[in-house]
């Protein structure tokens, strides 16, 4: 008996349904795990971890930070690039900031879990950081020399033209002391807690200073990943950490520096990305040839 055109259309579409959930639910999933086990693959399928003794200490593809309990950095180790996954490098809440150029203006509220920073202030903390850390020179433009971004909102009388009539320091709050302390005669006020200088019709305006063009703090040294899990550093990002690891050491600065090269990835295929140096595999390295004094 011809069964009925509609049966026979649902009785065919089930059958689809079974055959490619058994393709690629199964077959397909299984094969790849197969694939995964064979020599030389099987290492990269567990997820490339890397072991001490007998004990894992992380993964070549997954940074991480070094730092003590208190969250301070270990002197003795490179440092990784910051990360905004989670509290730093969770695995499970991987994302960037999606902080932009424009955020430029910090959140200032009594309660601190109102308080956020703007990308600008994140920058230039980072930058001061990294920079008293490692005895250089950690000034950026467009930053305080307490490291907040250095901004200014500005209200002129006639709102965008005339005269400056006040002049708002954004991103400093009592009992920081304004970084500058005037603009165009008009004395420069500290922020207040709460208050919204932007919609109160104040002109946002980034003050340069007088910073290096070319800071001596590497970009990715204040920047984190899209991931937030990036488990390299630029060439320069290491370089700037030789002698504060050496001296910590009590290692030569070109053995230090030998070490780097030897942990340093090329650009992928020959021309794409930059080259990285991955911090984990060189911190290990360091541990093996130049114990902790």
């Amino acid at each position: 008996m011809r069964l009925p055109n509609w049966l026979a259309q649902h009785l065919a579409a089930l059958r689809a349904v079974l055959v490619f959930t058994v393709l690629l639910g199964l077959v397909y999933p299984l094969a790849l795990v197969a694939v995964g086990k064979l020599p030389g693959l099987d290492h990269k399928a567990d997820g490339s971890l890397i072991s001490v003794g007998q004990t894992t200490v992380g993964s070549k593809l997954l940074g991480q930070s070094f730092t003590d309990a208190d969250g301070n950095p270990v002197a003795r180790y490179f440092q990784s690039r910051p990360s905004a996954a989670g509290d730093g490098y969770d695995p499970t809440s991987t994302s960037a900031s999606n902080l932009g150029p424009e955020s430029v203006v910090d959140t200032i509220a009594t309660d601190p879990e109102e308080s956020s920073e703007s990308l600008l202030t994140q920058v230039c903390g980072r930058s001061k950081s990294v920079g008293e850390l490692n005895g250089v020179d950690g000034r950026r433009p467009y930053c305080t020399d307490d490291g907040v971004g250095a901004v200014l909102a500005i209200f002129r009388a006639d709102g965008l033209t005339g005269p400056v009539t006040r002049v708002v320091s954004v991103n400093q709050a009592a009992p920081a002391t304004p970084f500058v302390t005037s603009y165009q005669g008009v004395a420069v006020e500290l922020a207040q807690p709460g208050e919204d200088y932007v919609a109160a019709g104040g002109v946002v305006t980034p003050i340069r200073g007088d910073a290096p063009a070319d800071p001596a703090v590497p970009a990715d040294a204040v920047t984190a990943s899209a991931s937030g899990l990036d488990p390299q550093i630029s060439p320069a990002y290491a370089e700037l950490q030789v002698n504060r690891v050496a001296r910590e050491r009590g290692a030569d600065p070109a053995a230090v520096r030998k070490l780097i090269k030897e942990h340093t990835d090329g650009r992928a295929l020959g021309f794409m990305g930059e080259p990285g140096v991955n911090v984990l595999e060189l911190n290990i390295a360091l541990d093996r040839q130049f114990a902790a004094r």
